[in-house]
Order: C-alpha cells, then structure tokens, then sequence
C-alpha cells in the first residue's frame, strides 16, 4: 500500500509540473501548434489551463487539435516596447495584409501570388492616404515581403511544402519568374491570429474610432457588469496581465483604483500567480516582479551572452550608479555613448569587431537603452532616460575572467 501511495505521488508531482510546464508555453507561445513540443501537454491539460486563465487573468483559451491559442490582450496599450522582432509600422501594415490574402485563399499558395495579391490590396486609396505603398520591383520590399512570409512560417499560419525564398529576392534584379515558394495555409491558426475582443471590421463608418489610441482601444475593450464584485474582478485581472507580462508592476504606473487594490492583494495575487508558474516574488517598496530565475519565461534576458548584451550590463550599472549618488534628472543618449566610448577602451578586445568601430558607440547606446526599457528598469521620454527603482539591484564588482560556463540568469533585483 506504501508503494501505491508513493507511485500516486510521484504521478502526481509529473502531472503538476507538466501542468506548470504547459501554462509557461502559452505565456511564451500563445499561438501554438502541433510543431511545439509543449502542445501534446497542452491538450492534456486543456481544462486546468482553460479555467485558471480565465480565473486568473480572464483570458480565454481555446485548444483544438490544430492549434491552441491563449488570447492575451494587453493591460498597458501605451507600451510601445513589445511587438514582433524587427517590426515598424509598415511591415506590421503587410502583415496584416498578408492575412487578408491568405484569409481568401486556398488550401496552397505560392510566394509569387501572396505577393501579387498583396499588391491589389495594397493599392487601396485608404492606404496612400495615409503614406503607405509598396510594389514588389526592388529588392528590399521583396526582402519585406519575404520577412512577413517567414514570420507567418515561424507562427505556423504557413507550411512550406517547397521552393526558396531567396531566389525569390534575387529574381527582383535579375528579371526571372522562375524561384519560388509554395506553402500549405493552415486555416485554424489563422483564424487565431487576431485577438482583439471585437473585429475592426465590425465597426460602422459613422461609429468607427478615429485616433490610432481610441482603435486600440475599441479592439480590446471588455464589457464589465456595474457591480462591485465585477469591478473587483477587472480590476484583479488587469493586475494580473500585467503581472505575467511585464518584468516590474510599480505603483506609481498604477491608477488610483488599481493602486489601492494592488496594496492590499498583491502578497495574495503573487502566491497564486508564482505557485502556477514557477514564478518567484520580489516584494518591494516601489512594486512587485515576478521573477524567472532561469530565464526561459521572458523575451529579453539579464544578463545574456554577447556584446549588446554586455553593453547592455554596463550601461545599467551606469545608470544606476548615478541613481545611488542621488542624480535626480536622467541623462540622454549621447551621454550614455560616450560612457560606452570609454567602456570600449576597457572592454572592446572581448567585443565584436563591428562593435570597436568609431561611431558604433550610439548604436549599442540605443540597443542598450531599448533593452533596459523593455525590462521596466529605466523610462524613456525622446533622448532622456531616466532610471527606475529596480535597476538600484543592479552593481558590478571588478571585472574578473573565467572560464567559460553556462550562462545563468539571475533575478532582476538580486545584489551583486
């Protein structure tokens, strides 16, 4: 009977961390597919992660055999840090009509007729107005063309079946229709692709926001009851997105509402949170993190391998060493350029050679300044940074050379 009970145990224990393991995917991959090694537990747990998204964070999941989607909308729409790698504007512009072709297509299509028909689409006089064009004759919009294709690839909404994109680009200065592509459109990931709690389309002309604020607004704005425990409700779930995205919730990026609940429930939210996610708490003055301690449930690591990400560490310990000394008033770009000129006399042998280079300076400040903000540890308004509470954890001793080992990630307010 002893060993019943601890074969039950042990079933138990796999099936919780395999639970623990899946609910991290979809924070990571909220758009998954059968290619993702996590799907298989996903479907296992289907019911547990349906109902602790939508408790928690009031998130619906829809998992079928195709694909499984987490429909994460966003607590901060004024957060212009996240987004697709590489992504501006315009090619967010040919994504989305990129989708509208395939939205239309059949069961295959070829890169060469994607781009043909994006070509229709985009001639819309809606799109001029507002400054868009795009034609496939030179060589750097076929590049875009292409980068949107391979997006659409790594999200699963295309399979390619065969054929190169390369010889796609090059046929642009060579004149040939011979290279293409030729992929599989998988419908059911495509209709997840969207998450926006009421289609654009849906809106009249007279009714249709105007602003590029009130559209992001309208697209995930949800109807909550005028009662108290619906407004409580809201106001934990709009707590807990930004808990499970963001790196640092402080309470002065909070409204009063939210603020004062977040006082009174955030020991009791980030139980629960870090208990389902393997998350840890860091409890502080300012705020709460939940911090992951190896690193594989964020976008942007700290510290990391390279020499962005070096600079990156450098620029922080800067920053921060001016926050101790009690500087109150940030510092703009060109400071933190020239802080890297001088760091690159100590540190460039161990740089990239493209990194020594004069002028490369403004550069990896940029990269650093973009990464440190992506991570809630500083604040930007145009070429000013201003450090943030948490980045004081950060410190550097003396630079010491060792072998090389594994990389490991450390918590974002741990000392050094």
């Amino acid at each position: 009977m002893t060993d019943t009970r601890q074969i039950a145990r042990q079933q138990q224990s796999h099936r919780d961390d395999e639970r623990v393991h899946a609910l991290r995917a979809l924070l990571m991959t909220p758009l998954m597919t059968p290619a993702h090694e996590d799907f298989a537990a996903v479907r296992r747990h289907a019911d547990d992660l349906r109902a602790w998204f939508a408790r928690e964070a009031g998130w619906p999941l829809h998992i079928e055999r195709d694909c499984a989607r987490l429909y994460k909308r966003p607590a901060d729409l004024s957060d212009a840090s996240r987004g697709l790698p590489g992504y501006e504007r315009r090619r967010y512009v040919l994504l989305c009509l990129a989708c509208a072709v395939l939205e239309r297509a059949e069961a295959q299509i070829t890169l060469r007729l994607l781009g043909d028909r994006l070509l229709t689409l985009a001639a819309d006089p809606m799109l001029d107005s507002r400054g868009f064009t795009f034609n496939l004759t030179a060589p750097h919009e076929r590049r875009e063309l292409v980068a949107v294709c391979r997006t659409l690839l790594a999200l699963g909404v295309l399979q390619r079946v065969a054929g190169d994109e390369e010889g796609f680009v090059r046929d642009a200065t060579a004149g040939g229709e011979g290279a293409d592509a030729l992929y599989d459109v998988q419908r059911r990931v495509l209709a997840g692709m969207l998450t926006a709690v009421r289609g654009p389309s849906t809106w009249p002309d007279t009714q249709a926001p105007v602003t590029l604020d009130e559209r992001l607004a309208s697209l995930v704005d949800e109807h909550v009851p005028d009662s108290e425990d619906s407004q409580r409700t809201a106001l934990r779930h709009h707590l807990a997105r930004r808990l499970l995205d963001d790196p640092v919730v402080y309470f002065d990026t909070l409204e009063e509402a939210p603020r004062a609940y977040f006082a009174n429930q955030r020991g009791a939210m980030a139980t629960r949170l870090c208990e389902a996610t393997g998350l840890v708490p860091e409890q502080r003055a300012e705020g709460l993190a939940l911090v992951d301690e190896d690193g594989a449930l964020t976008d942007v690591a700290m510290p990391a391998e390279g020499t962005e990400a070096h600079a990156t560490l450098l620029v922080a310990e800067f920053l921060a060493g001016r926050q101790r000394a009690g500087a109150a008033e940030g510092c703009g770009l060109d400071e933190i350029a020239a802080f890297i000129t001088e760091a690159r006399k100590r540190y460039g042998n161990y740089w990239r050679k493209s990194a020594r280079e004069p002028g490369a300076e403004h550069e990896l400040a940029r990269t650093a300044v973009q990464r440190l903000a992506q991570l809630r540890l500083i604040s930007t308004q145009g070429e000013q940074v201003r450090p943030l509470p948490a980045l004081a954890r950060f410190a550097l001793g003396e630079t010491e050379l060792r072998a090389a080992t594994a990389p490991s990630q450390n918590s974002l307010f741990d000392a050094a």
